[in-house]
């Protein structure tokens, strides 16, 4: 007699509440890649986490002396190194994000290639190491301000609205990357001149402030710009001021590419185990 035969189809997802409901069921998935992830990141270091402070710390004195001491550049009345941090932190949560989560379906590729879970879950988890970086990092922060005898004022209460739509930043162009990479393997190599030209084109050595009034609107092309501003307002208090035509251009940015990374991680998604 013919013996049937048996298919196992892999699909990711046939509807998308069904898709959405994957991510809570496969929530203890996304627990172990982001703490294994965390601890391949610092294995074998000999100063471990500590490398989390030292790298923002040391481009924050690198920013100061150039910008603040050389170029004697207007710190909005506050101490140069607390301007150029408080930048810092969104900036280097955004860009550790996308390093992390461009390559992570990569670097997944056995666990993809072979079992199904909403892959959503792979660049996520990448883009919370980088918020555990980040969190770390903010007692630099707090340090500057004991050192500089700075009280920030109200506003600081503002600031996890601001954490908020950095993660979102974070995330949307994470998804693009992710995605793109798997297609087109270049973006390996376009990722980091991505991060480093972006450091140059947002102010985080500088205040935004000192760029020509007419020029503003177009400078808040780049997303960052309203988010660092955000951050800046909330913490410097009085001494920061937000321009607001270019935060809500930059905000209307910044979920414009969220929304699409989304539906274009969703459309790439099925092909993923295929091409990887």
């Amino acid at each position: 007699m013919p013996q049937s035969e048996h298919h196992l189809r892999i699909e990711a997802g046939r509807t998308e509440a069904q898709y959405w409901r994957d991510l809570w069921r496969y929530r203890e998935l996304f627990y172990f890649l982001a703490w294994r992830d965390i601890l391949v990141r610092y294995k074998q270091t000999v100063i471990g986490i500590a490398w989390a402070l030292i790298r923002p710390f040391l481009t924050m004195l690198v920013f100061t002396v150039v910008f603040g001491n050389l170029a004697q550049l207007p710190s909005e009345g506050v101490p140069y190194p607390i301007l150029v941090f408080s930048a810092m932190l969104p900036w280097q949560f955004f860009a550790n994000s996308l390093s992390e989560s461009s390559n992570s379906l990569i670097n997944n590729a056995n666990l993809i290639s072979k079992v199904y879970f909403p892959r959503l879950v792979v660049p996520t988890s990448a883009v919370v190491v980088s918020f555990v970086d980040f969190m770390i990092s903010g007692s630099i922060l707090i340090g500057l301000m004991a050192w500089y005898n700075f009280v920030p004022s109200w506003r600081i209460v503002t600031l996890p609205i601001f954490i908020a739509i950095a993660f979102v930043a974070s995330m949307g162009a994470g998804l693009w990357l992710c995605s793109l990479n798997v297609q087109y393997r270049d973006f390996r190599y376009i990722v980091p001149f991505i991060v480093q030209f972006g450091l140059y084109i947002s102010p985080v050595g500088f205040s935004s402030s000192i760029v020509p009034e007419q020029w503003r609107l177009l400078y808040s092309l780049n997303p960052m710009v309203g988010v660092i501003d955000g951050f800046r307002w909330a913490i410097l208090g009085d001494s920061s001021q937000i321009y607001l035509p270019g935060f809500l251009l930059s905000m209307a940015l910044v979920s414009t590419i969220f929304i699409t990374g989304i539906e274009y991680f969703r459309k790439m998604e099925r092909i993923f185990a295929d091409v990887i």
